[in-house]
């Protein structure tokens, strides 16, 4: 964890207890899925933990690429693209969820020539 200082590092912390190394798998169209494997300290595979999945793939869409990332609750790569595709799904759903709350926050904060912001929520023009 860093602190807010103005370079952090004064608290910086290395969980070397809970170290993975990252493999990348891919099927050079669209799916990549990062696999995560738990070390220990010296690098060897720390077969107590278990692995770790990630998909990865890029969206493209009228705005440009986008990226996007998932956990996928894997035991191994094959269950992991298998289900790779549901993953990709439940993203797109919480990117549209996020994207229609985000534009109900700024529509929010639209004020309208000629009417006072919404104070304390008195109807608009508060106690005149």
């Amino acid at each position: 964890m860093v602190d807010d200082s103005p370079n952090g590092l004064d608290t910086l912390a290395i969980d070397t207890a809970n170290l993975f190394r990252e493999e990348s798998i891919t099927d050079t169209q669209s799916a990549n899925i990062k696999q995560l494997i738990p070390v220990n300290l010296d690098g060897t595979e720390d077969k107590s933990r278990e692995r770790q999945f990630i998909g990865d793939t890029t969206l493209m869409t009228q705005m440009g690429p986008i990226p996007v990332q998932f956990p996928l609750p894997a035991t191994n790569l094959q269950e992991a693209f298998t289900m790779f595709p549901e993953g990709v799904q439940g993203a797109i759903e919480k990117l549209q969820e996020r994207a229609q709350q985000m534009a109900k926050e700024e529509a929010s904060r639209i004020v309208v020539p000629g009417q006072e912001p919404n104070r304390g929520g008195l109807g608009g023009r508060g106690l005149n």
